[in-house]
């Protein structure tokens, strides 16, 4: 699989959605983006609230424009603050440095794209997004070992 399709991305956020019921989460968007940072599937289950779609698009922009996870990005808002406040304004904003962006890899290690999901708490919001992505059978990297 060398391309993040419209069908993978719509897959991603079936999987992610199953999750969330399964956890019994509060109601979840979810986003998808291309290597590119492009949008290619971005949804919202009924009863998210309407900016959850926004935050799950930082989420994801971050982490794809960054090339680490959502996640990384919260732990170099930390450890490096003015670094974190410049990049913010130099992304005009778009970044959620919290958990629930999450990049997509392929078997080879190449970035496809990433998973942005804001709904319920960071760290569910986040293993969503990694249930996701493994339920097509790609590899989630969201920082943690």
């Amino acid at each position: 699989m060398s391309t993040l399709t419209l069908d993978i991305a719509n897959a991603i956020i079936d999987g992610a959605f199953r999750k969330a019921r399964d956890l019994g989460l509060a109601p979840l968007a979810v986003a998808v983006l291309d290597d590119g940072g492009h949008l290619k599937a971005l949804q919202r289950q009924d009863g998210a609230s309407f900016m959850r779609g926004s935050i799950a698009l930082a989420k994801a922009w971050g982490a794809i424009g960054m090339g680490v996870s959502s996640r990384e990005l919260g732990k170099m808002a930390r450890e490096r603050p003015h670094f974190m406040t410049a990049l913010t304004e130099i992304a005009d904003g778009r970044l959620m440095p919290v958990p629930g962006g999450v990049l997509i890899r392929s078997a080879d290690n190449r970035i496809m794209g990433a998973v942005g999901i804001s709904g319920d708490l960071s760290d569910l919001d986040e293993s969503c997004a990694v249930a996701g992505i493994d339920a097509v059978g790609l590899i989630p990297d969201y920082g943690k070992k």
